[in-house]
This record gives C-alpha cells, sequence and structure tokens, in this order.
C-alpha cells in the first residue's frame, strides 16, 4: 500500500529494510516466470480478495504483486479505480520483507504506519494485516491484504487463515503457469512439424483462446504426499481442442486431515471450464472455513446459485476429508452430489459401493440436500473415484460398461490394492475399448500399503500422463 516508512515485523517492530540487490533481482525473476503483471483481471483471484473481505469483515481487500518501482493489484475488493501505486514507500514493500504475516493492529501507535497517506489521508485506515504469496523455492511475489479504518485485533488463527488465502493465490498462479507451460509446448511442437510461420499466425488466435480456457480448468499440477497413503490419478479429454470439464483435487487441511473430491460440470467448452473453475475454487475455499463433507458440498451449491454466469448448469462431485484412524489406516468421511459411487476395494476382490443415499445434483436446486458416511480404509485396501466418461465406455457390442462392468472389473483383482495399479488397470480398460472412452473421464485413486513396520510406511503419488481420450496407452509419450 502506499506511503509506508520501513518495514514492521508481525510484532509491530522494525524489520528488515530491503532486500540485498542480489535477492531482488532473484525475486523479480520469480515474478516474472508467472508472466502475471498487467493481466487482465481474473474471477478466481478478485474472489479471493472479497472472500478476505467478508472473512474478516473489513472494507477493503486485495490482492498485489510487487514489481520493480510499484505495487499493481491482480484484485481490489472495496478500492475500485485503483490499478497500481508506487512501491517506495509502502506497506505491501514492507510486508514482502519476511515470511510472516504483518500485523498492524493500529496504525497511529505503530511507528511505521502512522505517516502513511492511507493512515493520514481521507481513507483514515487504522488497522492493516498483509500475507506474503511465497513461491516454492522461497521468493515472496505479493501480499494478500485487509485493511480497516478501526482498530482491531486479530487471533493467530485469523492470521493463518490470510496466510492460507494467500497459499490459495500461489496454487491459482502455478496452475496458470502450468497451463502456459502446456499452451507453449504445444505451440513450440506444431511450429517444428508443419514448418510453417504462416500456420502458426493463423493458429495465434485459437492458441490464445486455449490458453485462456486451460487457464481455468484449475486441474492440480502435481497429487502431493500424504504419508502412509498411496495416490494416483488419471485425466484424459474427449479432444485435444476442449478442454473438459472434469475435475479432481488434494490438498491439506490442517493437522493430520487432507481433502479431496472430483466431479464432473454439465458441458463442454470455454463456460464448462469457468464452471469447472469456480467449483474447484469454491471446494477448497469452503473447506478451508468448514471442512465436513456436507456442508461443503452445500457451500457449493449456494456459490453455483449465486453467480450469474453459471446460469443452467450444474455439477456432479464426490467431497471427502480423511485423517489417520486410531489403530492403522485412515477414516474417510464422504459426501456426494448427484455422483456415481466411488468403490471400496478390499484385497479379498470384495467391492463395495460407496454412495450416501440423498446427495443430490449440485447448483440445480436451492434446497438441495446432501449426505454422508463414513468408512474405514484399512492397509491393503483402496478407494476409487471415477467420472461417468469411465462408465459410459462401450465396449464391442455397443453395450456401456456401466457400474455393474466396473463392479465386475474391480473384483477381479485380487491381492492388496495399489492405488497405481488401479490406475493403469482401468486405463488398459478403457484402451481395450474400439472407440476409447468417447468422453471426458477423471480418476482419482487411494490405497493403504501394506507394511510389517508401519512406522515406515511411505507415502507415493502417481500422476498419469492427462491425454486427449482415445490415444492408447502405447500411442502417448
Amino acid at each position: 500500500m502506499p506511503q509506508a516508512g520501513p518495514a514492521t515485523s508481525p510484532a509491530g517492530k522494525p524489520g528488515r529494510q530491503t532486500l540485498s540487490a542480489v535477492e531482488e533481482a532473484a525475486r523479480m525473476d520469480a515474478v516474472r516466470r508467472y508472466d502475471i503483471l498487467d493481466t487482465p483481471p481474473d474471477g478466481a483471484f478478485d474472489r479471493v480478495a472479497a472472500m478476505a473481505a467478508r472473512l474478516f469483515k473489513v472494507p477493503v481487500a486485495s490482492v498485489t504483486i510487487v514489481d520493480e518501482d510499484r505495487i499493481w493489484f491482480k484484485a481490489a475488493h472495496g478500492l475500485e479505480g485503483v490499478s497500481e501505486i508506487g512501491r517506495e514507500p509502502g506497506l505491501c514493500g514492507s510486508a514482502i520483507l519476511t515470511d510472516e504475516t504483518l500485523v498492524i493492529p493500529d496504525t497511529l501507535t505503530d511507528p511505521v504506519a502512522f505517516t502513511n497517506g492511507l493512515v493520514t489521508g481521507p481513507m483514515g485506515v487504522r488497522f492493516y494485516a498483509a500475507a506474503p504469496i511465497i513461491t516454492g523455492d522461497g521468493h515472496r511475489l505479493g501480499t494478500v491484504n485487509i485493511l480497516d479504518t478501526k482498530p482491531r485485533l486479530i487471533t493467530e488463527d485469523d492470521t493463518a487463515t490470510l496466510a492460507d488465502l494467500a497459499a490459495i493465490v500461489l496454487d491459482e498462479l502455478e496452475m496458470r503457469l502450468a497451463a502456459l507451460n502446456a499452451l507453449r509446448t504445444e505451440q513450440e511442437r506444431r511450429i517444428e512439424q508443419e514448418e510453417a510461420r504462416q500456420r502458426a499466425d493463423r493458429d495465434k488466435n485459437a492458441i490464445q483462446a486455449f490458453a485462456s480456457t486451460l487457464q481455468r480448468t484449475l486441474l492440480p499440477p502435481a497429487l502431493p504426499v500424504v504419508p502412509g497413503l498411496e495416490l494416483a490419478c488419471h485425466y484424459a479429454t474427449a479432444s485435444p481442442q476442449n478442454v473438459g470439464g472434469d475435475f479432481y483435487d488434494v490438498f491439506p487441511l490442517g493437522g493430520k486431515r487432507w481433502a479431496f473430491f472430483l466431479g464432473d460440470v454439465c458441458g463442454k467448452g470455454p463456460e464448462a471450464a469457468a464452471l469447472t473453475s469456480l467449483t474447484r475454487y469454491t471446494l477448497r475455499a469452503a473447506a478451508l472455513i468448514d471442512p465436513d463433507p456436507d456442508v461443503v458440498l452445500t457451500s457449493l451449491n449456494t456459490a453455483l446459485l449465486l453467480d450469474p454466469a453459471v446460469g443452467t448448469r450444474f455439477c456432479t462431485a464426490v467431497f471427502g476429508v480423511l485423517e489417520p484412524h486410531e489403530r492403522e489406516g485412515f477414516t474417510i468421511t464422504v459426501a456426494t452430489g448427484g455422483h456415481p459411487p466411488a468403490y471400496h476395494l478390499r484385497d479379498s476382490g470384495k467391492v463395495e459401493a460407496v454412495q450416501p443415499k440423498g446427495g443430490m445434483l449440485i447448483g440445480a436446486l436451492a434446497g438441495a440436500h446432501f449426505a454422508s458416511l463414513t468408512v474405514h480404509l484399512a492397509p491393503g485396501e483402496g478407494l476409487l473415484l471415477y467420472t461417468d466418461g469411465l462408465t459410459e465406455a462401450r465396449t464391442l457390442g455397443g453395450d456401456m460398461i456401466g457400474e455393474e462392468g466396473l463392479t465386475r472389473f474391480l473384483a477381479a483383482r485380487t491381492g492388496p490394492v495399489s492405488a497405481a495399479e488401479v490406475i493403469e488397470d482401468t486405463v488398459d480398460l478403457l484402451d481395450a475399448m474400439p472407440h476409447g472412452a468417447g468422453d471426458d473421464v477423471a480418476l482419482l485413486a487411494l490405497s493403504v500399503p501394506i507394511a510389517e513396520d508401519t512406522d515406515g510406511l511411505t507415502a507415493t503419488a502417481t500422476a498419469h500422463t492427462i491425454a486427449p481420450a482415445g490415444e492408447t496407452s502405447e500411442s502417448r509419450p
């Protein structure tokens, strides 16, 4: 923010004054890597600012990127008409000097902030807090900020929530970067194969539209490592030109709890991709507030109905929370909204459908009800989630695999369940179909390895190739 003095620490004491020239050069390299400066407004970042204002009940909240000589606003709630301000001196410029959340309960008593223009000017800011947006390699790109016109105190949980919002912003930047990199790779491949600048020029507008769509698909770039659990996934689109509406994610909730979800939005193309973006972001944000699966799906239902851009579109989803069982394995609580059942796989070959009764379509009705149930995932067992592109794939005789066919296929497996093997076998099943899946397919599997020494359990995360449906495993690079 504008016109501040030296940086202050979270305790209100003077902190570091500047970054060294080497540190600042490395930080700016990181900022440029994300290619975010001066980009158009993006709904995902706008929602972060709006959610910060709503969670903390403050009039102003923003998402900023600190450039060489300016503070650029990627999103600003309650601060309309402002796109950038000078960097020095400034509160945002000070907030990126440490990895901790900067909190100034009363700006008039703070030795750094009391002369700031926002404090002394018409806005009369009396409270300021900012969490730095920190990359995986430790560079601070900018901040998520909240401001109020009266002094206030916030708790450690509040500062943790603000830091979580900054982490969500980084997730958005990482996924946007992954989409851009995928686009650039595809563009290079086409140029090399076609040997024609003219075709590259003709495809420019289509490629730019494809990039915009990719930025909103928001598939996680990689699965996380969950201690004591094996994860594996697969995602394939029906067409390389159309971004699908299937989605999945696994992310931490704090402590030893983790959340996961998988789902499918109505339709295809850019509109469906935008709904996928809203759905995935809302599920993540709602889980930070209250991770109860029923509550999370209810929050998503409300968000879809309130967003005019969604129109009459809806989605189906499975949302679950897992935490280590008191003896072994994991306790998993799952809620569904109009989605096909998940399958609990036992090492004996027994397959049980996991589908709470009463889960309605999400975003279709204001009074939609959702239900949940809890299962114990023991060592040697697994859980498979999928979208209907799997069960609707057709055999040589033209019949769909269906839930019964999928159950028979899964029951034919024996021995301890491995998430990676379940995904590999299921992809092979799709590849064996005469026309492949014929529709978008998302698969997510979880399993608990068997180990003689439970302290020696290691977590693995496997991400299978994201490829258009219809390609066989032999044709994928």
